[in-house]
């Protein structure tokens, strides 16, 4: 397993060994000893399945009472995926990260408590399961609006499909007028 520091101190990019033969491949995609040597020891808690079709845009979400770590993978298709500090101590406050995952490249990303998560279809269909370091609790369940100018993500899609509830989240700026806690 090869795990990659990005730009962001906490998001992970994990490449796990794949072992392919005649039949098929084979993977591990979570042993709770190896990640924890690899500098990931959290506790996961609750598994998300999803499956969306092209151009569809998940995000950005995260939870404030709860906050979430987010270990990402792509059972079929591709997607990018992307982290945005949310830390409003942090010096990479507003800064962004993406990847591209898929179920050919087998990659999965780590997302810590403290950053807002989102991705972009990439392929027809694409489903994506994740691993929650927390449970799912919707009171506490807040988001960040995808498009925000200020952020810049260099998303894939000009125009993409998205909930109701995603079409209309603050931008960050409005988030830190709010005096939402944004912290990890």
């Amino acid at each position: 397993m090869n795990v990659k520091q990005t730009a962001l101190p906490g998001v992970l990019v994990i490449e796990p060994r794949v072992h392919h033969d005649g039949r098929g491949f084979f993977l591990e995609t979570y042993h709770a000893g190896r990640y924890r040597d690899a500098g990931l020891a959290a506790t996961f808690v609750q598994d998300n399945h999803s499956r969306s079709v092209r151009g569809t845009l998940r995000g950005l979400h995260w939870q404030e009472e709860h906050p979430q770590g987010k270990l990402v993978r792509v059972l079929a298709g591709e997607i990018f995926d992307v982290a945005v500090d949310i830390r409003s101590d942090s010096p990479t406050f507003g800064r962004w990260v993406g990847v591209e995952l898929s179920a050919e490249n087998f990659r999965q990303i780590y997302v810590p408590p403290g950053f807002a998560h989102g991705f972009c279809v990439t392929s027809d269909i694409a489903e994506v399961e994740y691993k929650c370091t927390d449970f799912y609790d919707p009171p506490s369940e807040r988001g960040l609006i995808w498009n925000d100018r200020d952020v810049g993500i260099a998303w894939p899609v000009a125009d993409p499909i998205l909930s109701a509830r995603d079409r209309v989240h603050p931008t960050l700026a409005e988030l830190r007028r709010t005096a939402l806690n944004l912290k990890s």
